[in-house]
């Protein structure tokens, strides 16, 4: 009789708990036996799982924060000094470029309003000592190509032109005079310079097949051909201009400066990547320039390579840049992306490409970061620089493109960013030697023999 009670009270007990309304409405949509049923056939594991997840709602999970330097490489190699100034450099990328790349990305127009904002940095010709340079080392050059390229490869671009191909060619082959004049001036940006090497019909053979020629006459010199892909051409206030000497048939650099006669320049159209960045074809007809503007210490193809040895090592880093905005992009993206009513960052196979582009990406940042150090320590060959640019040129293909996949058809739309990531990627992996002439590079010093023809 006891045990009638009990279960009396227990089921008036139950009913007071119950929102009969509720279970009334309920009652109508599925069917309370079966489901009664089921839960009654529960062990205690099941039914624990099963209150914890009718339970209280969760509090938002607490994601681990985005960050490309899975490593801590900029932590651990830099002082506080530039650690800081990796910083300001990245808040300002994030502040003022990353608004606006899209639209004039979209527009292959530049936005020139940013020049003296990064003029501001103080980061131009950043490992150069005197004329205004700061001096800082080849590690932190390559991290701040890294942060621009993370943001916009084409800045980066921009800003490599100017800061290590235009500056480098006079810093390291110019006179006392050429650097005096120019460099202070291009340190603060108020000078643009660009450099004209590749023409229409000449890449990869640039050491011993330029055509554009320079015949001296007097104190002067007669430039004649064309130069094509020179970045910053369309607006520079002087290009570097690279020519064969007729009379020796060595190459020979000269500083053709804005509104020199004779020279022309056309902009590049229709470009799928690095669309910001402003490319000319430059004609140069019977193009007259002093003997006093010739690159004094640049007297063979030999000089040239070696403002390219330098600036490789900088294309590598752009590499890792536009590799890692990529991944980062791409993380946050399937952190919100919900798929099947979960964040598909949660799903097996978009975690395995993630972790690929990371695992690449930082093979990528070890690689350079050991480059710096020996460019740092004057221990920088072209095969370094050259295995660099194969290495990391190529990964970014690998990387850009998984970005590309975790978004789905959004991955192609330019205000998820990493369509753009995507384009340009392709132009790293062409620039600065292509990656059948670096392999070469490489190939020759591991093997003793030269592969080129």
């Amino acid at each position: 009789m006891a045990g009638i009670f009990a279960k009396i009270k227990n089921a008036y007990t139950l009913f007071q708990s119950v929102d009969l309304e509720k279970l009334d409405a309920l009652s109508k949509k599925v069917d309370l036996k079966k489901i009664v049923d089921s839960v009654a056939g529960l062990d205690e594991t099941q039914l624990s799982g099963l209150m914890k997840m009718l339970g209280t709602p969760h509090k938002k999970k607490e994601l681990p924060p985005i960050n490309g330097d899975f490593y801590h490489l900029g932590d651990a190699a830099l002082n506080d000094e530039d650690r800081a100034l990796q910083l300001k450099v990245r808040a300002f990328l994030e502040k003022e470029v990353k608004p606006l790349v899209n639209d004039y990305w979209l527009k292959a127009e530049f936005p020139f309003e940013l020049i003296p904002k990064i003029a501001e940095l103080n980061i131009c010709g950043l490992t150069y000592q005197g004329y205004g340079c700061p001096g800082k080392s080849n590690l932190m050059e390559g991290m701040l190509a890294m942060e621009m390229a993370r943001v916009d490869t084409s800045m980066s671009t921009f800003f490599g032109v100017q800061s290590g191909l235009a500056m480098g060619s006079i810093y390291l082959l110019g006179s006392e005079a050429q650097k005096q004049e120019w460099l202070p001036a291009m340190q603060q940006m108020k000078i643009i310079g660009a450099f004209g090497l590749t023409e229409p019909e000449v890449g990869s053979a640039a050491a011993g097949g330029l055509t554009t020629t320079a015949k001296r006459k007097g104190n002067k010199w007669v430039l004649n051909g064309q130069k094509k892909w020179i970045g910053n051409a369309t607006f520079s206030d002087v290009t570097i201009i690279w020519a064969r000497d007729v009379d020796d048939n060595e190459v020979k650099g000269f500083l053709v400066r804005k509104g020199n006669k004779g020279i022309s320049v056309e902009k590049m159209q229709d470009k799928m990547a690095l669309r910001i960045v402003q490319n000319g074809l430059i004609t140069l007809t019977d193009c007259e320039v002093d003997e006093e503007d010739r690159l004094q210490n640049a007297n063979s193809f030999k000089d040239t390579a070696k403002v390219l040895r330098m600036t490789r090592a900088g294309v590598a880093w752009q590499a890792v840049g536009c590799a890692r905005g990529a991944y980062e992009s791409a993380l946050a993206y399937t952190r919100i992306r919900k798929q099947f009513g979960k964040p598909i960052a949660s799903f097996q196979l978009i975690q395995n490409h993630l972790v690929e582009m990371l695992s690449n990406l930082t093979a990528m940042q070890t690689l350079c970061f050991r480059l710096s150090q020996l460019q740092d320590q004057g221990l920088l060959t072209d095969e370094h620089a050259s295995l660099a640019k194969v290495f990391c040129s190529l990964r970014t293909r690998d990387v850009v493109s998984r970005a590309r996949e975790v978004m789905g058809g959004n991955g192609i739309l330019l205000e998820y960013d990493v369509a753009r990531f995507v384009a340009d990627a392709e132009a790293i992996y062409s620039y600065e030697g292509t990656k059948e002439i670096n392999s070469l590079i490489v190939g020759r010093a591991i093997t003793g023999f030269s592969a080129f023809v």
